[in-house]
């Protein structure tokens, strides 16, 4: 018998348990997860931002869980001996169409409380000597980490307080006995008294085996990279981003400098025919099936069809996708860009065709479900962690700490 079970060993998974361990010492907790590592999908093969917070609808979870989880990060960083840098990063607007929607973006960093501050072509060069550009925002607090240190050292702490850690271990079943939840998996049947679903990718599928409406599907995205070649890498010095449109629900492709040193470009935004399909050849028929006949799909691609048509292009294209980025870096060229790694984003989407724009927490029977956690939820795990044992009832039969 558990106190509490955790399914998913991502980084809001093994936040949470961290979370728990800390409101409640003595509670004996058990963190699920389906494959051989810890972090394997969305957290692995993220871009590794430390987020500022400034895209997020003001009042919004992202918003305040962003903010407050980039200043946690960089103090967890800090405390654990983990890989980070505050290398900040700059926002440019290309054209002069694009400088309204930049000049809104300002406002909403301050809105919400970010360090950011007007730049102007002159300045954005100081900073990114090879960027074109006609205005920019500078945001001094983004950084980048290395989430799968930060993930390992969530499980290490987990353990260190008692928890057990179980991989290659799938949850193919949720019953209940009594007040209790029973998870039957391929490596044995746990009971426990709370069940917390950080599935990710299938987050939606495991809210409906414990009998709870997910309040939207999940549809994986996949976001497809080039890193510069070595002797280019010198054309980016931290983080460069264009400005979004606020009508799509992507931040467009992008410049990233990684902990190692390497840059990345990219991603662009396609949907994946499988939910963990990190190659364009990977197909589900379920998962494919099950896109095709959810009429929120249909009507989400409707609206976005021309920026969609771009993505795709974008995938089987890559003088497409150079041009895309020559718009931020006139000096790139085809052959300085070489495939890397693709992700895999978990996104909701209700039926209505509307992407739900904030992490989505749901509630069961001694349970709780997190139904949509994509970016900036690494930046955000620990304050994720926080709240979701804010939301569990009081347990009774263990004994609180305050967590600072």
């Amino acid at each position: 018998m558990y106190d509490f079970a955790i399914i998913g060993g991502g980084i809001v998974g093994l936040s949470t348990g961290m979370a728990i361990g800390q409101r409640y010492p003595d509670a004996r907790i058990l963190v699920l997860e389906k494959e051989s590592s810890w972090a394997f999908h969305q957290t692995g093969n993220n871009s590794g931002v430390i987020h500022s917070g400034i895209y997020y609808k003001p009042g919004s979870f992202k918003a305040k869980f962003c903010r407050d989880g980039c200043r946690s990060m960089v103090e967890f960083c800090q405390e654990h001996g983990i890989d980070y840098e505050i290398c900040g990063k700059v926002i440019v607007a290309t054209t002069a169409e694009e400088l309204p929607r930049l000049e809104n973006l300002f406002k909403r960093g301050l809105e919400n409380g970010i360090q950011v501050k007007r730049i102007s072509p002159e300045e954005v060069k100081e900073i990114e000597p090879h960027v074109r550009c006609v205005g920019g925002i500078q945001v001094l607090s983004t950084g980048i980490a290395n989430y799968k240190q930060v993930s390992f050292k969530y499980a290490e702490l987990i353990q260190q307080q008692g928890g057990e850690l179980k991989l290659n271990t799938k949850v193919e079943k949720i019953s209940k006995s009594g007040n209790h939840q029973v998870l039957e998996t391929n490596n044995g049947t746990f009971t426990a008294r709370f069940v917390i679903n950080c599935a990710g990718l299938y987050s939606d599928r495991m809210a409906k085996l414990g009998k709870v409406d997910p309040q939207a599907k999940i549809v994986p995205f996949r976001g497809e990279y080039y890193e510069l070649t070595p002797e280019k890498r010198y054309l980016v010095k931290g983080l460069i981003y264009p400005v979004p449109n606020p009508e799509f629900p992507f931040l467009g492709v992008h410049f990233t400098r990684m902990i190692d040193g390497s840059v990345h470009a990219g991603p662009n935004a396609v949907l994946s025919l499988k939910r963990e399909g990190y190659k364009k050849t990977d197909f589900d028929i379920r998962d494919f099936a099950e896109v095709m006949t959810y009429p929120g799909f249909w009507k989400l691609a409707a609206k976005h069809a021309d920026e969609g048509i771009q993505e795709i292009i974008r995938s089987f294209s890559k003088a497409a996708f150079t041009r895309s980025l020559q718009q931020l870096i006139p000096e790139v060229r085809r052959e300085d860009l070489v495939p890397t790694h693709a992700g895999v984003r978990a996104q909701a989407l209700m039926g209505d065709g509307k992407l739900v724009d904030d992490f989505l927490i749901i509630h069961g029977e001694n349970s709780v479900h997190v139904c949509n956690a994509p970016s900036p939820a690494a930046t955000s795990s620990i304050e994720i962690g926080k709240s979701i044992v804010d939301q569990i009832p009081d347990q009774q039969h263990l004994s609180p700490t305050t967590i600072p």
